[in-house]
């Protein structure tokens, strides 16, 4: 009985590691299955000429400098900008890490330093 649990609980572990859907798997997906998929992005970007820009943003909290356990630790944002052509379909990604918020994000600023369109 003991390694029937044991083979559940380890399948379990297993199956849910695995189960992190990355950008480059989304690559060719059309725009309803990334909605699907990932859910709805904390913003979007028209990109007229290219198509629309999906951005997904996680924060995340690095307490390994932490002195005191009242202390908070520092964090950053890691972004994953999702690039939908005109047909609706994903056409490429990008990874950033970044230490302002997803509210800061520029669509203006973007596009002077040419971070708009897919690369």
């Amino acid at each position: 009985m003991k390694n029937i649990l044991l083979l559940l609980v380890t399948i379990l572990f297993c199956s849910c590691s695995s189960s992190k859907i990355t950008g480059d798997q989304m690559v060719g997906k059309t725009k309803q299955n990334l909605l699907k998929t990932w859910g709805t992005p904390i913003r979007v970007f028209d990109n007229t000429t290219n198509g629309e820009i999906f951005v997904y943003a996680d924060q995340i909290y690095d307490e390994s400098n932490r002195n005191d356990s009242r202390e908070a630790g520092s964090s950053y944002w890691k972004y994953t900008y999702l690039y939908v052509d005109k047909n609706g379909k994903v056409s490429s990604f990008r990874n950033e890490k970044q230490n302002y918020p997803p509210q800061a994000l520029d669509s203006d600023k973007l596009a002077t330093m040419n971070l708009l369109t897919a690369k």
